[in-house]
């Protein structure tokens, strides 16, 4: 039996949570003029990931588990995305960014576990 009684106890949870307060400290290196560009883009985009998790774990259908755990997911690709950019433009050192990318394809493929074991559980529906 499972020692899951929260959304808290997911791995997954946790290690999105280290993502955000990851991505929460690169942003604060950025240029100033990206207040109102790529860091407003970039915190929603990681908080997203880390709520939709939360509120997906909380739903009683698989149904509804994917739908948010897509959304999720949706937020990595678009957070990567971002990334991408602000390391291309040179926004913070090269290396700034390593901590970031790694939590992130962990975060990544936690999830797309997830969504692809939920697609297969007609048990949970």
């Amino acid at each position: 039996m499972s020692n899951i009684r929260s959304y808290k106890d997911l791995i997954v949870w946790q290690r999105s949570l280290q993502l955000a307060k990851e991505i929460y400290y690169l942003t604060k290196s950025f240029p100033k003029e990206e207040q109102f560009g790529l860091i407003s883009q970039m915190r929603p985009a990681v908080v997203s990931i880390l709520s939709n998790i939360a509120e997906g774990s909380g739903r009683g259908f698989a149904k509804e588990w994917r739908q948010f755990y897509s959304f999720a997911y949706g937020s990595v690709l678009e957070l990567e995305s971002q990334l991408i950019l602000s390391r291309e433009l040179k926004f913070a050192p090269g290396s700034s960014f390593q901590k970031s990318f790694e939590l992130l394809e962990e975060v990544s493929k936690m999830l797309q576990a997830i969504l692809k074991n939920l697609k297969t559980n007609k048990l949970a529906n």
